[in-house]
This record gives structure tokens, sequence and C-alpha cells, in this order.
């Protein structure tokens, strides 16, 4: 359940993809509870050849709506993904081990699904993706959460072969 306003401005987002163009597959408008029917419900919602230009494409609505955008290959789909000023998360289906390799450190957001969808709401993954899907210096669940309260250390050390005697406080040289 959502605000009235959220509501208001998800379906707003509906009737704006509608009125653009996009395929209606599954309308949430109208969705009630049994026993909540005075709640503020916005039902699953689904487009089909959503473009770019929509604004259903390119806002972040956080709503239960769902957006298929058709590519005509692998380097359009990967551009789509990367241009767009949001960057929470992205998924790819492929039996190309080579394209999801390369589609995971190309892409420039910062939840990725390879076969799945994108792993969240587990807390041991970060949520809130990069760019202007980011929320703060840190994300709010995995180890970005914890990390604000501690302090780190970085140890570096190496273990030089043989047995030494004593401690000596000098920078060894390169020989």
């Amino acid at each position: 359940m959502v605000s009235a306003a959220a509501k208001e401005r998800i379906e707003g987002y509906i009737r704006s993809g509608v009125d653009d163009g996009a395929t209606l597959l599954a309308d949430g408008r109208g969705f009630t509870v049994e026993g909540y029917e005075d709640g503020f419900w916005v039902g699953p919602t689904l487009f089909d050849n959503v473009t770019p230009d929509m604004a259903v494409y390119r806002d972040e609505i956080f709503g239960p709506v769902l957006s298929v955008v058709r590519a005509s290959g692998y380097e359009e789909a990967l551009r789509l993904c990367t241009d767009n000023p949001y960057g929470n998360g992205v998924a790819i289906f492929t039996r190309d081990g080579d394209a999801a390799r390369d589609f995971a450190t190309r892409v420039d957001v910062g939840m990725v699904g390879i076969n799945v969808p994108i792993p969240v709401p587990l807390a041991y993954y970060t949520f809130g993706g990069w760019k202007a899907s980011g929320f703060g210096d840190l994300n709010q669940h995995g180890a970005d959460a914890f990390r604000f309260y501690t302090k780190t250390k970085t140890v570096t050390t190496r273990w030089p072969s043989g047995i030494r005697q004593g401690s000596s406080f000098v920078m060894p040289e390169g020989s």
C-alpha cells in the first residue's frame, strides 16, 4: 500500500505510458484488497514497447510498474542501461557466458542479475544503485550498512624467508 500522493504519482505514470504509446499488458489501476478497500493500492502493471523518450522509462517510478524496452542488439541494450541517468538495477538473461561477463563488467548500474532478477531486497546485498539511484555516500544494506559505524584498518605485510634475529627499522632496498 502507498500513500494517496504516491498512488496518484504512480497512476500518473501509467496514464503517461498509455498516452505515449506503450502497450499496457497489465493495468494495476483500480486494484483493491478485500477488507482494505479504502487503502491506496496500485496493482502490478506491465508495459511493453516502451521507448527511451517515455517518462515510464526515463523516471525511476518505484511502484509495481515494469517496462519492457526492446533493443536491436547487445550493444544497444548495454547503452540503454548505461545512458539512463538512474543506475539502480538491471538483469540480463543469456546462455552466453562471455556476454554475461562483459555485461556485468561494462554496465554502469549498481545491481546486476545474470539469469536471475535483480538480487534485492536481501539484506546482505547493497541497495541503492549508482548514479541518480544512489542514496548518499553508502548504501542501506549489505557491508556498507555497517561500514558507516566502523573504522577500517589496512595492514600490508611481507614475510621474508629465513630466520631473522631482532628488529630492523631500515627500509630494505630492492636487491
